[in-house]
């Protein structure tokens, strides 16, 4: 059987580190094609995409991938664990793919297995329940839980090899039935200033908003003019977070030990989004958490919604390649395969409810488009897959 590279990303925006680890892997297995899901148009830390994911993809096409496939929304705003779950259940369901490769600081797959496996056990669950009940963050007893079971914490420093545990526990989890591939990260670090051509996304964001040229450190450049206004955006989203009844943020992803009831006050006392998530953030609490928690309110995701997994499979961009992965999916895949955003009329109910939520989030972040001509509604069910 063919080899074929599953690879979770939120190309945000897709850059040279992230062709360099498709050409990685692509070098570990001669000829294989390559697979990507991707985040839409909120993505994981709590923000909107730097630009609309159809072009996101196409980047993506153009520069090493086969195939782009969009995680619906819900997963896009979940915890990393979420996230990973979400993203490997995709890949899964496609039927055919064999291997998953993501980026890793220390590149030592073996070593994210042996935490990994760890994690896996009740003797993990029940050192963390212990480190939690002390009222420390999660991500702090989760470390801790590691170290009281004598293993070195040093794979969860990095947010990178953080993220491939998630990914190898999904893998364990969901009994997917591929082979896990750690590509080392080139460049600077997640979130951090770097030289040379290799820029983190952050920096590289950061840069688009200050207007600077950053065609140097992407592949495929995209024009700014399709970034969304950052000051509509914000009021679009306060406005919505304003008008919700207190229930609504009790049934939001993320809802519990009170934080619900803090995220509701600071919406309705302070006057900027920043502000808000800075209000309802604690000790215990990272702010991306809150920042998901906000989105997820706004954008009208419920508990419910976010429980299960992906219940289909939505065509971003492909070539060649990827139209034959398609064509060998239709046999192979476990999810309907959604080639026309039409199609999504004839799903199942509760799948059809996810597509609609993701489809109403694009409205709203195209709402807020530079360009009035962009602002239109109900553009995910006519906009068509980017076929090159």
């Amino acid at each position: 059987m063919k080899n074929i590279i599953g690879v979770a990303a939120e190309y945000n925006p897709f850059h040279l580190g992230h062709a360099l680890q498709i050409e990685k892997s692509k070098e570990m297995l001669p000829g294989a094609a390559v697979i990507c899901v991707m985040s839409g148009d909120f993505v994981q830390r709590g923000e909107a995409a730097i630009f609309p994911k159809h072009l996101r993809a196409e980047a993506a096409v153009r520069s090493g991938a086969d195939l782009v496939l969009e995680l619906p929304l819900p997963w896009c705003l979940s915890s990393a664990e979420g996230f990973a779950r979400g993203m490997v259940s995709v890949l899964k369901s496609t039927g055919v793919v064999t291997h998953m490769s993501f980026g890793s600081e220390s590149g030592d797959v073996d070593s994210l297995k042996t935490v990994s496996d760890a994690m896996g056990t009740q003797d993990f669950q029940t050192a963390l329940r212990q480190q939690l009940e002390t009222g420390i963050s999660y991500a702090a007893a989760r470390q801790q839980a590691v170290e009281l079971l004598g293993m070195d914490a040093a794979a969860l420093g990095g947010p990178n090899d953080l993220l491939g545990i998630e990914y190898l526990n999904a893998i364990r989890d969901l009994e997917a039935d591929f082979t896990a591939m750690a590509i080392p990260r080139t460049g600077a670090g997640h979130d951090e200033t770097g030289e040379g051509r290799y820029r983190s996304a952050s920096e590289i964001r950061e840069r688009l908003r200050k207007g600077e040229d950053v065609s140097v450190f992407v592949p495929a450049a995209m024009d700014p003019i399709h970034m969304p206004d950052p000051e509509r955006l914000e009021l679009a989203i306060l406005s919505r977070l304003q008008m919700l009844p207190r229930s609504a943020f009790t049934n939001t992803p993320g809802a519990g030990e009170g934080l619900e009831n803090l995220l509701y006050k600071a919406v309705h006392t302070e006057s900027t989004l920043d502000a808000v998530c800075m209000a309802a953030k604690s000790k215990r609490y990272a702010l991306s958490r809150i920042r998901r928690m906000a989105l997820s309110a706004a954008l009208g995701i419920t508990k419910a919604d976010a429980s299960g997994l992906p219940p289909y499979l939505r065509v971003l961009a492909a070539n060649e390649t990827g139209r034959a992965l398609l064509r060998e999916m239709k046999n192979a895949a476990g999810l309907p395969i959604l080639t026309k955003p039409a199609a999504a009329n004839d799903l199942p109910p509760e799948a059809k409810r996810i597509f609609e939520l993701t489809s109403a989030a694009h409205d709203l972040y195209l709402l807020c488009s530079r360009t009035p001509a962009s602002r239109a509604p109900g553009s995910d069910y006519r906009t068509s897959p980017i076929m090159l």
